[in-house]
């Protein structure tokens, strides 16, 4: 199965991915009826972690993807699906907003920084990608392609430095 077919199945039958998209707010909305300002303390910090990644990795693929379809594949955005391309952004903005709602400070979220870290590195490669699109860099060389995946690296941990030196 590929993506495309498995984008064209969720699309016929959008039941099951409705009703995750809408259980993992509701979720949090009861969560913070329940700890009410106790979310930086165990368990709900616990339980916040789990619907946060419940959410954003869903919405983080799906924010990736549509990046990658707008830059490199130049589809319009009339054609994104709604279930599984913004869908699940907009379920993990508003789980991430209720949880925030409770919770003093992301930090006190087991795991959130891995989690914020994982989304640099993608739009840190997605950036570089679209810039070796872009300026059309053909190298005609003899290196190896285990030598340019390190070159790749080695950029992707600069950026990486560097953004974490801009914001710390």
């Amino acid at each position: 199965m590929t993506l495309q077919q498995f984008f064209d199945r969720v699309g016929e039958h959008p039941d099951w991915v409705l009703f995750y998209f809408a259980v993992i707010p509701l979720m949090a909305l009861l969560a913070g009826w329940l700890g009410k300002n106790d979310g930086h303390l165990p368990p709900w910090n616990y339980f916040y972690a789990f619907l946060i990644y419940l959410a954003c990795i869903p919405g983080i693929f799906a924010v990736a993807l549509n990046a990658y379809l707008f830059l490199f594949e130049r589809r319009s955005i009339f054609d994104f699906n709604i279930y599984t391309q913004i869908l699940p952004f907009f379920s993990m903005l508003l789980t991430l907003w209720l949880i925030r709602r409770n919770v003093i400070s992301f930090d006190y979220i087991p795991g959130f920084q891995k989690l914020s870290g994982l989304v640099l590195m993608i739009f840190a490669t997605i950036a570089i990608m679209w810039i070796v699109d872009r300026t059309h860099i053909v190298v005609f060389s003899y290196l190896k392609f285990e030598y340019v995946l390190v070159i790749f690296a080695v950029l992707l941990v600069v950026m990486l430095w560097g953004w974490r030196k801009l914001f710390n």
